[in-house]
């Protein structure tokens, strides 16, 4: 599509195409970019794909035993935010990005570390990213007067 395309006449051509992406080129035709149906959508509508990302609830199971199951996917900030943890999360966004950060490395399942007082054991891990996880938030031992 020609840069300086109407979006209403770019919509228009993708639906009678069937096309859900398009090429953006300059009047050279050098290819200035990569346009979608979805980004048309959002020019015209607002954003509306970030309600398509999947909620807290749906990333974090707690369970019985007071652990968590956690999506690797799952927002750490988020994940602090509504448990009131302090998960580290200045150097990733999500928990699969955190655990390779403290690791160093992609973690095997059953490999249990701990961060932040927090015993995180690793439940699934595929396509090198770790997938699901399990956290239960430590108590600090208290030291005995007296003794």
């Amino acid at each position: 599509m020609p840069e300086g395309t109407p979006l209403n006449v770019q919509l228009v051509k993708f639906q009678r195409n069937k096309k859900k992406v398009g090429l953006v080129f300059d009047e050279y035709g050098d290819i200035k970019g990569l346009v979608t149906i979805e980004d048309i959508l959002e020019k015209i509508v607002g954003n509306f794909t970030a309600s398509m990302s999947p909620t807290l609830a749906e990333e974090v199971m707690p369970q019985n035993d007071g652990s968590d199951l956690v999506e690797g996917s799952a927002n750490v900030r988020e994940i602090n935010k509504a448990f009131n943890w302090h998960l580290p999360e200045q150097e990733a966004r999500t928990i699969n990005g955190m655990l390779l950060e403290a690791l160093q490395e992609i973690p095997e399942i059953n490999t249990r570390i701990e961060v932040s007082n927090y015993a995180i054991n690793i439940l699934d891990v595929q396509e090198n990213m770790v997938k699901q996880v399990r956290i239960t938030p430590q108590t600090p031992l208290k030291a005995s007067i007296g003794s």
